[in-house]
């Protein structure tokens, strides 16, 4: 998670695991440096919504961030360039920022991962939404999201980016000017060179990741 106040502030907030070892390990780490809030569940991928929800309340109940950001466990995000996109942006409300998909179809494979069936969503396509390896949303939205969430009011759905895409639409037919911005730097999959979020990196490849933007300050990948 991402927040944007007067300075960037960041924290992780995560599951509990099965392994218990594990999560000794994250709670000293929590006491220790403060950058982990701890859900009160065992991590499993159809949960991920409940964190979404967890950070638009954290983000706006908690800190009070113009931005949130939802990002990946392993996805490498360039903050800086998040930063510099933001303010060139300019926009502080009705925003939703990132990997932008207006034209998304749901998948009814039964053995495709993001199987939906025709219940879960009748329509032939989605709303605009943002892939969830890293996007942004405004104050007013995460807020909106907290708001809804108390009265029940939210549409729970399974795929945590295709839900907050749904979620907004609904705010935009209730009258929020909504502005989708599009970055194709946030990568899905991967890394390229110039990248703002790189997907699927291991701790290694974090950890060299990091290491070529201390010496270049620019997006370069680790060939290896």
């Amino acid at each position: 998670m991402l927040s944007v106040q007067e300075k960037s502030q960041f924290g992780s907030l995560l599951a509990w695991h099965k392994n218990e070892v594990v999560n000794e390990e994250l709670w000293n780490e929590a006491r220790t440096y403060g950058d982990i809030q701890l859900m009160p569940f065992v991590d499993y991928y159809s949960l991920i919504l409940w964190k979404t929800i967890a950070i638009c309340i954290y983000g706006t109940n908690v800190l009070s961030a113009k931005y949130v950001m939802k990002t990946d466990d392993d996805a490498f995000v360039r903050v800086d360039e998040i930063l510099s996109s933001l303010h060139q942006v300019n926009i502080s409300h009705g925003l939703l920022y990132g990997r932008v998909n207006s034209d998304s179809q749901p998948h009814r494979d039964p053995y495709s991962k993001w199987y939906i069936t025709s219940e879960e969503w009748p329509e032939e396509s989605y709303p605009p939404w943002a892939h969830g390896p890293g996007y942004i949303v405004s104050e007013d939205i995460a807020k909106e999201v907290y708001r809804k969430h108390k009265r029940g009011e939210l549409k729970m759905f399974k795929l945590e980016d295709v839900a907050m895409g749904i979620w907004i639409n609904e705010m935009r037919k209730e009258g929020i000017d909504v502005t989708y911005q599009n970055d194709g730097r946030i990568l899905v999959e991967g890394c390229e060179d110039g990248y703002v979020v790189a997907h699927y990196q291991e701790p290694r490849q974090m950890m060299c990741l990091w290491d070529k933007f201390q010496k270049t300050k620019r997006g370069n990948c680790c060939n290896e």
